[in-house]
């Protein structure tokens, strides 16, 4: 259903602002969501003529768009289930994920067989059907800004489609370098990159990221990136809503129930925390990270029934089977630390697997130390976000390999993702820190954790886009 105002700034992105589901009774009910998108969004202003571009992702989404049901400056595609399911998790998810993120066992994976060519076909389709909308919609001369891998060919969709609109693009995730890039087909590593060059201006999270996009460009595009202009913008944390949602009661509950399940040291002092809040996103590395703690607790015996690991990791893409291997393999390594160290009086790894933002903000609060060791990641709020939070100030483990290091590197303790016996020191250092040091660091962490809040990050792209 399009709208009945033509409009001056889209956003385009698979996942939108609201959701519905259907109730017994038959009746529709939606579900506000968060995030940067939002808040940049809503820091325009209710008067910029503001459209969000979205697909319906579930079945009670696509019967509010039969119905004609919707919410003001949100258009939901009915994209059928079979092909958002080809293009989402066929190619978006199981393809340009693991590329981008360098996840593929290569002697076994990828195969880009006749089932893969059937799937991007879907993908092609699902793109199309974005930029026809967006052409649609928007007004004469009218920006806008089309989000992440799901959405590569739609700048150069739109741009055939409507020549006079200001389009810009934006990557979540990291970039391959072009050695990578290139496990792609052919024609479809140059669709990909010809399709975002249609943008008048591309944005990645870092430095890194971008140069890998230019490099990629370079070895595989006559021209190069030609006209189209890229830039850097690090989105960083939500200091104001964290800290403000981080005190409400239910957070509070949630604490206290940790700081219980938690409990004292044999002198009866607290407990120390390691925390980890990810889904269960291969990428994250929580397997290594607990093979770490467990080297943790083997080498260094005086932190025994003094330390305890509390690790949250929420399903995440269960409908994939590599998915729902790792989450097991997550809960394995987990019960078998607790099997062989952990006491009457001691659990050495509270995992949780059932996902909850008040607790999440609860183990926040609490961290001594918060471990971030992605084996790559596009930006990792998490590391922005926990020294924000923290009660006392936390130290900050992280991976080399997150987005994040490039703003964070020099309060950090950072490591090399596949180096457990490192990692394992590193939990030693940052426990063993003096509790001053650490204050300082997570002060310095959460300055520039939120040099560029949701809402400016956001601005700044539009206003970079228009001018």
């Amino acid at each position: 259903m399009a709208s009945t105002q033509a409009a001056q700034v889209l956003v385009a992105s698979n996942r939108g602002p609201v959701s519905y589901q259907v109730a017994e009774d038959g009746s529709l009910h939606a579900r506000r969501g968060g995030g940067g998108l939002v808040s940049g969004l809503s820091a325009i202003g209710p008067d910029a003529g503001a459209l969000w571009v979205c697909s319906s992702l579930s079945d009670g989404d696509r019967e509010a768009v039969r119905r004609g049901v919707g919410e003001p400056g949100v258009r939901m595609l009915d994209i059928p289930a079979d092909v958002h399911a080809d293009a989402y998790n066929g190619v978006a998810n199981s393809v340009l994920w693991f590329v981008h993120h360098m996840l593929y066992q290569t002697p076994l994976e990828p195969s880009f067989d006749a089932e893969f060519r059937a799937q991007w076909e879907s993908y092609e389709a699902y793109n199309r059907a974005f930029a026809s909308a967006l052409a649609e919609e928007a007004a004469d001369g009218a920006t806008a800004v089309i989000q992440d891998y799901h959405l590569t060919l739609v700048p150069g969709m739109l741009r055939a489609l409507r020549p006079d609109l200001r389009i810009g693009h934006f990557s979540h995730t990291p970039w391959a370098p072009p050695d990578y890039f290139r496990v792609l087909p052919d024609d479809i590593a140059a669709a990909i990159l010809h399709g975002m060059l249609g943008a008048d201006r591309l944005g990645f999270l870092t430095h890194r990221w971008a140069d890998a996009f230019r490099a990629c460009c370079e070895a595989f595009v006559d021209g190069g990136v030609g006209g189209t202009r890229i830039g850097v913008h690090g989105l960083g944390a939500d200091a104001d809503f964290l800290r403000q949602r981080s005190h409400e009661p239910d957070v509070t509950e949630r604490l206290a129930s940790l700081r219980t399940e938690i409990g004292a040291s044999p002198d009866g002092t607290p407990r120390r925390t390691i925390v980890r809040v990810d889904r269960t996103e291969l990428s994250k590395n929580i397997v290594r990270g607990l093979h770490a703690y467990r080297h943790l607790l083997a080498t260094r015996p005086e932190w025994r029934d003094r330390v305890t690991h509390v690790a949250f990791a929420y399903p995440s893409r269960q409908d994939l089977a590599v998915y729902r291997d790792y989450t097991a393999e997550v809960q394995r390594v987990a019960a078998q630390i607790n099997d062989d160290y952990g006491t009457s009086a001691w659990t050495p790894v509270i995992l949780h697997v059932e996902d909850d933002f008040a607790r999440s903000l609860a183990a926040y609060r609490l961290a001594d130390v918060a471990l971030v060791n992605p084996i790559r990641d596009g930006m990792n709020l998490v590391a922005k976000e926990v020294p924000v939070v923290s009660d006392e100030g936390c130290a900050l483990v992280l991976s080399r390999e997150a987005g994040a290091y490039e703003e964070l590197a020099e309060d950090a303790i950072t490591v090399n993702p596949y180096d457990i016996t490192q990692t394992a020191e590193a939990l030693h250092t940052a426990l063993s820190m003096p509790p001053g040091e650490r204050a300082e660091r997570a002060k310095r962490l959460a300055a520039a954790a939120t040099a560029l809040p949701p809402a400016r990050w956001f601005l700044d792209q539009l206003n970079e886009l228009e001018a």
